[in-house]
């Protein structure tokens, strides 16, 4: 086994997503093992009212991970990914479409210093501005890799597997 790596879905989505789906199928056929949890129930009491809840979730999910795992993340499950990151030990962070506030959440984006971290992000998102998460990575020192694309991602799914093929391959 290579590793541990837990997948967080955004918004309006599910642990059967596109992109955490097909990150996962990559990962486990390369021996690492995975876990995605489901937020559904949080996201229904709103963006800002999610969070504390998923963090919940994704704190028990890392617990029971038998080594400090890989949290990849798209969008909210991006913004957890980093918080969580400051709680409790990761190898790594692969971080879609990153939001750095949420509206009516008090604290901003943040992650542990020193995790290896990843950004991946659309030039065309309508929902997580672009200069944002990019002024985020470059005060970090966070390599990213910008796409032609929007907030699902979608379009440049063989780009993003390309990156966390070698994210992963770093890890290792």
């Amino acid at each position: 086994m290579r590793g541990h790596i837990i997948l967080s879905h955004g918004s309006d989505s599910g642990p059967d997503a596109t992109k955490v789906s097909v990150l996962a199928g990559l990962a486990e056929s390369l021996g690492w093992t995975t876990v995605r949890p489901d937020y559904r129930e949080d996201d229904a009491r709103g963006y800002a009212g999610s969070i504390d809840p998923r963090l919940a979730q994704l704190a028990r999910a890392i617990a029971d991970s038998p080594a400090p795992p890989v949290l990849v993340g798209s969008s909210m499950g991006a913004f957890v990914s980093g918080l969580a990151s400051l709680d409790a030990p990761v190898a790594g962070l692969f971080l879609l479409a990153l939001p750095t506030t949420i509206p009516g959440y008090p604290r901003d984006f943040a992650l542990r210093p020193g995790v290896p971290s990843f950004l991946v992000h659309g030039y065309a998102d309508d929902v997580c501005p672009l200069d944002e998460a990019l002024a985020f990575a470059r005060a970090h020192a966070i390599p990213a890799l910008l796409v032609q694309d929007d907030h699902r991602l979608g379009a440049t799914l063989p780009d993003i597997e390309a990156e966390f093929l070698r994210f992963l391959g770093n890890l290792a």
